[in-house]
């Protein structure tokens, strides 16, 4: 049993929490947040202990490891209190939002050799998962192209935005993740645009709604990333490989199989899932799962600070190539 606190209260801790705590596997110790009525509210659903101290909590014994979903100014001060205690980590991504604090990180959790799992929990969605494994046993052939589409169904709170780091540092963060994934190798350029289709006042936050990505490997394998910050249909999630021998496509999810037919309509389906909670739950399941896979066999985690950086600095490039209008060559 796995003894676990949960490092913030608000939506994506009440993911955490609800998946650590229903785990068979995991102990839920502890739910941490600087505002002590979402730390009660969250330990009382779960039946453990509220802090608001996470220092505290991360230095005591009956906690093994904990799970980072805080804000993301706090992620890098928290992973390396963590790792210098001893005690195993699942962050939230991004690990932070400027790529030099990262890569200080990133060495310092390699230094001490702590065990620091980023989450990007698509990794671990079903379809994903079995894309990746198509893409592997060689259903495709030679892989020569990845296409993601990635809408939301609707624009952040400003609020949120503000502090967001951007579309490409808070969003196409994890489409950039599944791009290295499901490509096998990294790219070496980029080139991105990016606009405001949905609300014009994002230029006060120098933030951008509606994003077009391309990228290219060292072999000439590409990617295509679209994302839009507003799809009235619901989440839009899809993902496609193509390769010499072939096609798999990872489709939308939808609360039912059902389709109607009638005089005024064919094939009507039901609306799509609405938000990441309900297109995502299963993943950060497995991905929890992951990481107490990897604590209990001493293996390596399946995804790494190293990855969190990579897939930062493609935020930055894409960032940088917006700015110029040019090719930004990766380093």
């Amino acid at each position: 049993m796995i003894r676990i606190a949960v490092l913030g209260a608000g939506r994506i801790g009440q993911v955490h929490a609800t998946s650590v705590a229903s785990n068979a596997r995991a102990k839920l110790v502890a739910v941490v947040d600087a505002v002590p009525a979402a730390a009660a509210k969250l330990a009382q659903k779960h039946g453990c202990e509220a802090a608001g101290d996470p220092l505290a909590i991360i230095a005591r014994a009956d906690v093994d490891a904990v799970v980072i979903g805080t804000p993301t100014d706090t992620h890098v001060d928290l992973v390396l209190a963590a790792a210098k205690a001893g005690k195993a980590v699942l962050c939230e991504k991004p690990i932070d939002l400027d790529i030099g604090r990262a890569t200080v990180a990133l060495q310092q959790v390699e230094k001490v050799g702590a065990r620091v799992m980023m989450g990007f929990n698509r990794r671990f969605d079903p379809s994903a998962a079995a894309m990746k494994r198509a893409i592997d046993a060689g259903d495709v052939g030679a892989l020569e192209q990845v296409i993601i589409t990635s809408r939301d169904p609707g624009l952040a709170p400003y609020e949120y935005i503000a502090h967001s780091g951007g579309i490409f540092r808070d969003m196409t963060i994890h489409d950039f993740d599944m791009a290295r994934w499901l490509l096998g190798e990294e790219p070496v350029e980029i080139v991105a645009t990016a606009s405001r289709m949905v609300d014009p006042n994002l230029s006060k936050y120098d933030d951008f709604d509606t994003v077009m990505v391309l990228m290219r490997t060292k072999s000439g394998r590409q990617c295509h990333i679209n994302c839009s910050r507003r799809a009235v249909y619901g989440y839009d999630q899809r993902m496609e490989a193509f390769g010499s021998a072939g096609m798999v496509q990872n489709d939308n999810l939808r609360p039912t199989t059902l389709r109607r037919f009638s005089q005024s309509t064919t094939e009507a389906r039901e609306p799509l899932l609405n938000f990441f909670l309900e297109r995502y739950m299963d993943s950060y399941r497995a991905e929890l799962d992951a990481f107490l896979d990897a604590l209990e066999r001493s293996a390596a985690m399946p995804v790494t600070v190293r990855d969190g950086c990579q897939a930062l600095r493609l935020a930055d490039c894409a960032n940088e190539s917006v700015r110029t209008g040019r090719v930004v060559s990766i380093s």
